[in-house]
């Protein structure tokens, strides 16, 4: 009672209680709330309309700015631009914007990895073989691994050229080679494939001839393929292959054009400028798409070859470390890697996966075990290359060994050692559980 008193002398109202059945009467109406909402003098601001003045002003000054960017083209390219002539494009983003009045067929097409690769792609490897810290000393200790009498990367036309020998030999009589046709295509389809290939020589961008989308969805597509002449394609019509060829081929068609078209131009253009053109590297992140075709055409040939350059390992691998790859797919290159003969692309691919720190099975760890103790009788100076792999595995592998497993790994270490990084393995192993105790404590969970 004394508080109720006391805040009545202050000014705040109070209402008594009353009984507990008023009370509980009242509590199971809904009443309305005291505050009231004026809503009428609100006014819609998509109601107000832009007046006719204001937007006559604002077309003139469009139409003015339209007509200083052409002035400014038509004085760039000199007497050849005319108005009476065809009026250029111009490139904003990902889409084209015409001068005339006549609007294209189709919408351009976004490109959804403009974003996600980078442009200034040398900056990017130089980063990455950074961060990969490769001595200089092991190009010399490299070139004793290389493969030198590996055969050479086939290509398209290699395919086609075998094709003329079975023919030659089926026949078995005498018969002029040029008779002898390399596709069962009709005159006027080759002919159309070499204008498009003509066109595909000069592309650098806007929009490809409709029949060059239809091409993998054909039985042919291959034959179709090699008219154009892909060898001469510029590297932005081969980026623009690669997102069609991608989008309706299967894996095992995929991986066919990856291994016979884009692998020997990649190479061949590391090879001759010492670098990747920014194209090709985007076409390499959308081949990634399809990781099982990329590893089956790309990655695992380019190992099995045994001349793979240390360049060409650091390029591809930048690829596979800045985007994500599924984990059975990457399980299985690593399997395939680690049963290979060795060259130093497989230890930058090997520590590439190893980085990513996958949950690797253990049939999968014990393959890269036996990769790493097969060396105990390779009495070859190893490079650096060799132990940074060595090390990143038994850090990030180290409880899924057996006892057995990490002995074997210290006899190797005996045998080929590095004066920083073998301290570093010895330490690992030492302290560190095994597998049989992590089997142990999961079972005892």
């Amino acid at each position: 009672m004394g508080k109720t008193k006391k805040l009545g002398k202050l000014g705040t109202p109070l209402s008594r209680p009353g009984p507990l059945a008023d009370q509980i009467t009242r509590d199971e109406i809904a009443r309305p709330s005291v505050r009231v909402k004026n809503r009428g003098n609100r006014k819609d601001e998509d109601d107000e309309f832009v007046g006719g003045h204001l937007s006559s002003t604002i077309l003139k000054q469009s139409l003015a700015q339209l007509q200083e960017i052409e002035d400014e083209v038509e004085s760039e390219l000199g007497p050849i631009a005319r108005k009476d002539g065809p009026q250029p494009e111009y490139r904003q983003g990902a889409r084209s914007i015409k001068l005339d009045d006549d609007e294209s067929e189709e919408d351009p097409e976004v490109d959804e990895t403009i974003d996600a690769v980078p442009h200034n792609v040398e900056k990017v490897v130089k980063e990455f073989e950074s961060e990969m810290d490769i001595a200089k000393t092991d190009l010399d200790i490299l070139e004793h691994f290389m493969n030198k009498d590996a055969a050479p990367q086939r290509k398209l036309a290699d395919m086609f050229k075998d094709k003329i020998t079975e023919k030659k030999t089926e026949i078995k009589s005498q018969i002029d080679a040029d008779s002898v046709q390399t596709v069962d295509l009709s005159p006027e389809v080759q002919e159309m494939c070499k204008e498009m290939g003509k066109v595909l020589a000069k592309y650098r961008s806007g929009a490809l001839p409709k029949m060059f989308k239809v091409i993998p969805k054909m039985r042919s597509w291959e034959d179709l393929v090699y008219m154009t002449d892909p060898e001469k394609w510029s590297a932005a019509a081969m980026y623009q292959a690669v997102r069609i060829f991608v989008s309706n081929l299967k894996e095992s068609m995929a991986q066919r054009f990856f291994n016979l078209v884009l692998l020997p131009r990649v190479r061949d253009d590391i090879a001759f400028y010492k670098r990747l053109n920014y194209h090709l590297y985007q076409a390499l992140c959308k081949a990634l798409f399809k990781p099982a075709a990329f590893f089956k055409g790309i990655l695992l040939p380019l190992c099995a070859s045994g001349n793979c350059s240390l360049r060409e390992a650091i390029i591809i691998g930048s690829v596979l470390a800045k985007n994500h790859i599924p984990v059975l797919h990457s399980c299985a290159a690593v399997l395939k890697i680690a049963e290979m003969d060795y060259t130093g692309a497989n230890s930058i691919f090997l520590r590439i996966f190893f980085d990513k720190k996958y949950a690797l099975p253990y049939r999968v760890v014990d393959a890269c075990v036996y990769h790493f103790i097969k060396f105990e009788h390779d009495r070859r100076e190893l490079p650096v290359l060799w132990h940074q792999a060595l090390l990143t595995f038994i850090q990030r592998y180290k409880e899924d060994l057996s006892q057995d497993q990490k002995d074997s790994i210290m006899e190797v270490t005996k045998v080929h050692s590095h004066y920083a990084i073998t301290p570093e393995v010895r330490r690992e192993l030492q302290f560190s559980k095994c597998r049989e105790d992590s089997v142990m404590a999961t079972e005892s969970d």
